[in-house]
């Protein structure tokens, strides 16, 4: 706006005006219709030649980008979020292998942070966007094929997450009562090919390796009071375990000391208040550390002083009331580092663990540990590994990086294949919260964005996306899941949660998915007595 109010460019649009609109045209009195389409082309030449920060609208003549995305976890949605958010035209397909989505977000997030989980809210927006599609039951490598989806879409982009964890590489891991806390935490949280899983709790001690945050989670859930367990969405079953578990203490042992934990504040601080529970740190491990981090930053500052707190402090009223009455404790072991898993006599099932004493060389978080010589052994008849995720190759025609376990890459573009992309953990490896997925995942679809820009994808190739897949999926027999039927499961998994007094009951058979939305056999469902839901079975070409 100029002094006078008046705008600026006004002497230059009316330099541009088209010659036959003078007068009464010109919008006095002449139909609108016909000042307009005059006036149209003046403006978009107007505005492209004199404002250099005005993009061109999209026609409609314009290709339209179809763009299939495999793994429907916060890597996957956050992806689809940011290219449905900043591309008007582009379709937006996502695969996944089980019937439900959601992925780390429904079968990862402990049952008592339903807070975490809120972000279902904002991927459910982007699935029902009428660009976007969702295509469960699907497992891409063999349903499908990278190759196939790249025929089908103008651009693939992997974020099918880390399916996979780190294995320790010691005698008897293979041991009954040895698991990896990806499977405990799968059990508990009603991942499908962790529901048989069974662990046995009947041993006073558990022995967790690793101090993440993973870590302090199956320490908690295994600790928590029954009645606050009852109100999350836990399993069915895995409350029934833990409700006759045996189990008194936990350790968390870490092959590095305080200041390397991977464990954050906030986790943390729900251990040291976790009601019926104590914590047992060591005084000695804590001794001159608060010189130590004086110049550290300040959430690892933070971190340590609240351990430094419970380990040398007198704690407060709330928490001295707490620990007094405390039937159960857990611990941190520092410098350990393990060896070998101990067998029982009959040589089944895991009785203890003999662990390598270590010192730090080095400082912060670069400091290593070395064994010392020292040995020590730990009674335990439940261990559990939670030393890292890992992710694994989709198949021959898509790179991967074995040692990092990770798909090379730049910036989310797959190196060596145009038009393929990644995003999520399968792009980075297994750390970071979900805001680090977001950012990275956004990143990733920038790329696609900027590769859009450039014509470095060819739209003006016709690409008939699902149309296309859909025949495939069809001659092997698969039958995709709709959002909407994931809906269905939705409201029944909620239903039976209502029934025993829980946000929902998660259904964790695929087969029992299916057969609620008419994609099998009739069967009927009950919990408590009460019969739950009844589903006939129809054809896949009958479903409406």
């Amino acid at each position: 706006m100029g002094a006078s109010g008046g705008w600026r460019g006004a002497s230059a649009l009316r330099c541009l005006r088209p010659a036959g609109l003078a007068g009464r045209a010109w919008g006095h009195g002449a139909p609108w219709g016909w000042a307009w389409v005059g006036w149209i082309p003046c403006l978009l030449t107007f505005l492209l030649v004199s404002c250099p920060g005005f993009k061109r609208p999209l026609s409609t003549s314009e290709r339209v980008p179809r763009i299939c995305i495999v793994g429907s976890g916060p890597a996957g949605f956050y992806t689809a979020q940011h290219l449905l958010k900043h591309h008007k035209l582009a379709r937006v397909d996502i695969y996944e292998k089980l019937p439900v989505p959601f992925g780390l977000v429904r079968f990862g997030v402990a049952p008592d942070h339903p807070e975490v989980k809120n972000v279902i809210n904002t991927f459910t927006q982007t699935a029902q966007s009428d660009r976007c599609s969702y295509y469960g039951n699907v497992t891409v490598g063999k349903d499908v094929t990278v190759e196939e989806l790249q025929q089908a879409y103008h651009a693939v982009v992997l974020s099918y997450g880390a399916e996979d964890n780190r294995i320790l590489g010691i005698p008897g891991e293979n041991l009954s009562g040895v698991y990896s806390a990806r499977a405990f935490v799968g059990w508990y949280n009603g991942l499908p090919e962790n529901r048989d899983l069974k662990p046995d709790l009947s041993s006073k001690t558990v022995l967790v390796l690793g101090q993440g945050n993973v870590a302090l989670d199956v320490a908690r859930i295994l600790l928590t009071p029954l009645d606050l367990l009852r109100k999350t969405d836990i399993t069915e079953g895995s409350l029934a375990a833990i409700a006759s578990s045996k189990v008194k203490r936990v350790w968390l042992v870490g092959r590095r000391g305080p200041l390397q934990v991977a464990f954050t504040i906030k986790e943390l601080r729900e251990m040291v208040n976790l009601p019926g529970a104590r914590p047992i740190l060591d005084p000695a491990d804590f001794a001159g550390l608060r010189d130590a981090i004086k110049d550290v930053p300040r959430p690892r500052k933070r971190l340590t002083e609240l351990m430094i707190k419970t380990a040398l402090e007198k704690p407060g009223e709330k928490e001295a009331k707490i620990w007094a009455s405390a039937t159960r404790e857990w611990g941190l072991k520092f410098l350990r580092s393990p060896l070998e898993i101990l067998p029982t006599a009959d040589g089944k099932r895991a009785r203890g663990i003999r662990m390598a004493v270590t010192r730090l060389e080095g400082s912060g978080e670069s400091a290593t540990a070395v064994p010392t010589g020292e040995v020590e052994e730990l009674e335990c008849g439940l261990i559990l590994s939670s030393i890292g995720y890992r992710s694994l190759p989709l198949g021959s025609s898509v790179p991967f990086d074995r040692k990092h376990g990770i798909i090379p890459n730049h910036l989310g573009r797959v190196q060596g294949v145009p038009g393929l992309y990644c995003s999520g953990w399968v792009k980075r490896g297994p750390t970071g919260v979900i805001i680090t997925t977001m950012n990275d995942s956004f990143d990733t679809a920038q790329s696609v964005l900027e590769d859009l820009q450039a014509g470095m994808l060819n739209v003006s190739n016709t690409k008939e996306g699902f149309e296309s897949v859909r025949s495939i999926l069809q001659s092997r027999g698969v039958h995709p899941v709709s959002f909407s039927d994931w809906e269905k499961i939705d409201a029944a998994e909620v239903a039976r949660g209502q029934l025993a007094g829980k946000p929902r009951e998660k259904i964790v058979d695929p087969q029992e998915m299916l057969q609620l939305i008419g994609l099998a056999p009739f069967h009927s469902v009950s919990l408590k007595g009460k019969t739950l839901y009844s589903v006939l079975f129809f054809k896949p070409n009958e479903r409406k």
